[in-house]
């Protein structure tokens, strides 16, 4: 039986804090073996691969049908989990501090990236409990984009990931409905004005107010 040919194992997430640890560990342990991973986030439900692990990226593109020029940002337990990769500012503290965790996703300059890799990364610091242990689980860094086919409405619930892609992943964690279910508004610091590059749950307004500049929006 081919990973096609079965339904994902799907995991209700526990209201007991050790019974949580548990389920967390089990996530980090597939993720760690070249799994993929759908779990909760405070905007929409999330696909998720470890960052370093090339064919678990892959087959993201592949369930996702996600052209391959589309990055996929990473989910942080928090801003150290970082340090060394990509530059880090004021603009960045202070956005970080006010927003995080929660829906902002930074584009940030990557300080060493691999021969041919793109030079930006996209990174956010979730606020829902279940993502954060998912990803302190496995290493503080959980390279993640929607949990849906490219193109679709993105999924809400636990039901609508594995209605859309359960047959191609390995586990799907169910903590109920998102949250939020709006997606994460789209910073790029890369870019001088910062851009945003999606609006989402946090105002062009509500940026330039932290930041104390202006931002470029979407023509």
């Amino acid at each position: 039986m081919t990973r096609e040919d079965r339904m994902a194992r799907i995991v209700e997430w526990p209201q007991q804090t050790a019974a949580q640890s548990a389920v967390a560990t089990d996530a980090a342990a597939v993720l760690e073996h070249g799994g993929l991973v759908v779990y909760p986030t405070d905007t929409v439900y999330g696909l998720g691969a470890l960052p370093g692990d090339p064919a678990a990226i892959q087959r993201i593109y592949e369930v996702k049908g996600r052209p391959d020029e589309k990055a996929i940002i990473w989910l942080l337990a928090g801003l150290g989990s970082i340090e060394g990769a990509c530059e880090v500012d004021s603009r960045v503290s202070r956005l970080t501090e006010a927003f995080w965790p929660g829906a902002l996703t930074l584009i940030l300059r990557r300080l060493q990236p691999p021969p041919g890799a793109i030079q930006t990364q996209g990174v956010r610091v979730p606020a829902h409990p279940a993502a954060l242990a998912v990803i302190r689980a496995a290493g503080g860094c959980v390279a993640t984009t929607s949990a849906n086919r490219s193109g679709e409405p993105s999924a809400r619930n636990a039901a609508e990931a594995a209605s859309t892609i359960g047959s191609r992943v390995d586990l799907i964690l169910d903590a109920g409905p998102a949250p939020g279910g709006t997606e994460s508004t789209i910073l790029d610091l890369s870019s001088d004005p910062p851009r945003v590059l999606r609006h989402g749950a946090i105002s062009a307004e509500e940026l330039e107010s932290v930041m104390g500049s202006a931002v470029q929006r979407p023509a």
